[in-house]
């Protein structure tokens, strides 16, 4: 079969003055746009399969509203719900998209707006549908790059990091021109702090920028975001302002454009296996503490944190002192919440939980949903039966983090979590067995 391809972005900036979503205690009405939110989309085509990759500037949707989007999307292009791939770049620049329990009683944060929401699904929707009307004969290649100095763990500078950036290339076949670029790096866009107030997608702003900017200017640019729970620029940046973003976001795109511009013809291919696959799992939940254990837990948080202020700490380190308090205080907020049923009648509306993998050509992308530690991306890379990127925030946010076994016991992240370390595993797993029922190679 010829591959054909097509590739178009709608923008998904809020139309008015919006609360921006991704810092809790902050009321951040929105002054103006920095930069567009962008919802970008990367549709394929390969005799009767189809495929369609989609990327939103938002912090995350709660599973409903990702699934209907899904819904949307494959009813405007005739694509299979399990080829509808969207995922969040996880910008906290973004308007509030969706309700977190953890931050229930938080007068700074307001409720989503359903006129917001429904803007994003049209968009979205115009988007696939535009992308779809646009395709023509095209090749594919897939690539990847070190994006190394970028950002890392936000934990700990020595910690565990996944430096890897996964590049897809679609170009026309006789002219090369591209039709667009895919990205897939784990980060979080958190350059930008909570005393912007600027909308904006953060250094993915920039990373599309430079990739336009050396590789054409109208160049749609897909950018997922990898599992990132414990990644961030936190120990990389000199200041939280737009100078740093994109110098950041720039030093990605750099390593992208070089990736992709060594590129022969030979690497391309235009005859190109387009299949996805969607499951349900069922995730272990945490076992939350007492009221009165993480009120402790939250008193023994505050104490840290005022004391490395008053030694003049590293500026990183009493940001994640800082942090651990919003999770220690987002525990008690959980606690409560348990006491009274609420959490188990948020999470009904998140069922079922589903994982989903998507091959394109010779590699494949394996979407999970919610905040996932880097380890379980590293996990999937070394385990699949082939070239396997991990992408989060597809289908959904699973309030709060899935952390490591090894960081259960405490900090930001393992507060704010409903879901258990083992929860990480059980997705894995799952991602791991569709890839081999492909049949590309033995279990």
């Amino acid at each position: 079969m010829t591959l054909q391809a097509g590739a178009a972005v709608r923008p998904i900036t809020p139309p008015r003055a919006a609360a921006l979503f991704g810092y809790p205690h902050v009321e951040r009405l929105s002054t103006g746009v920095h930069d567009p939110l962008l919802a970008s989309a990367l549709f394929l085509e390969d005799g009767p399969r189809r495929a369609i990759v989609i990327a939103l500037d938002l912090l995350f949707l709660d599973p409903p509203t990702a699934r209907s989007i899904r819904r949307a999307v494959a009813a405007e292009t005739s694509v299979p719900e399990a080829c509808v791939f969207t995922s969040c770049t996880h910008t906290h620049s973004g308007p509030v998209t969706c309700r977190l329990l953890g931050w229930q009683d938080d007068p700074a944060v307001p409720a989503p707006d359903p006129s917001y929401l429904r803007l994003v699904e049209e968009h979205v929707a115009r988007a696939a549908r535009e992308a779809a009307r646009q395709a023509r004969p095209a090749e594919l290649a897939w690539t990847t790059a070190d994006a190394r100095g970028v950002g890392g763990n936000r934990l700990a500078p020595d910690g565990v990091t996944d430096p890897e950036i996964g590049v897809l290339v679609v170009r026309e076949p006789g002219s090369r021109a591209l039709v667009a670029v895919d990205l897939i790096y784990g980060m979080h866009p958190t350059v930008l702090h909570e005393d912007s107030t600027l909308v904006s997608s953060d250094f993915p702003h920039y990373t599309r920028r430079h990739l336009q900017e050396r590789l054409g200017e109208a160049l749609p640019v897909v950018y997922h975001t990898a599992p990132c729970g414990n990644q961030s620029p936190r120990h990389f940046v000199r200041g939280q302002t737009f100078q740093e973003a994109e110098r950041l976001g720039r030093k990605l795109g750099a390593a992208a454009v070089a990736a992709v511009e060594m590129l022969a013809d030979d690497d391309f291919t235009c005859d190109c296996t387009l299949s996805g696959k969607l499951r349900e799992v069922g995730l272990p939940r945490r076992s939350l503490p007492s009221v009165a254990e993480a009120e402790e837990q939250l008193a023994g948080a505050r104490a840290r944190y005022e004391r490395l202020q008053a030694e003049r700490a590293d500026r990183a380190d009493v940001r994640t002192a800082e942090c651990a308090v919003f999770g220690a205080e987002a525990a008690v907020v959980l606690a409560r919440a348990h006491q009274r049923g609420h959490v188990e009648r948020t999470l009904a509306a998140y069922q079922p939980i589903q994982v989903q993998t998507l091959r394109v050509g010779d590699a494949s992308l394996a979407g999970l949903p919610g905040e996932l530690f880097a380890e379980y991306a590293l996990d999937i890379k070394r385990r699949a039966p082939g070239k396997t990127f991990a992408v989060s925030l597809v289908g959904g946010e699973l309030q709060g983090y899935v952390v490591t076994p090894e960081a259960a016991g405490g900090g930001y992240e393992a507060a704010n979590a409903l879901f258990a370390p083992a929860s990480g595993a059980v997705m894995v797993d799952a991602v791991l067995s569709m890839l081999r029922e492909e049949g590309r190679h033995p279990a």
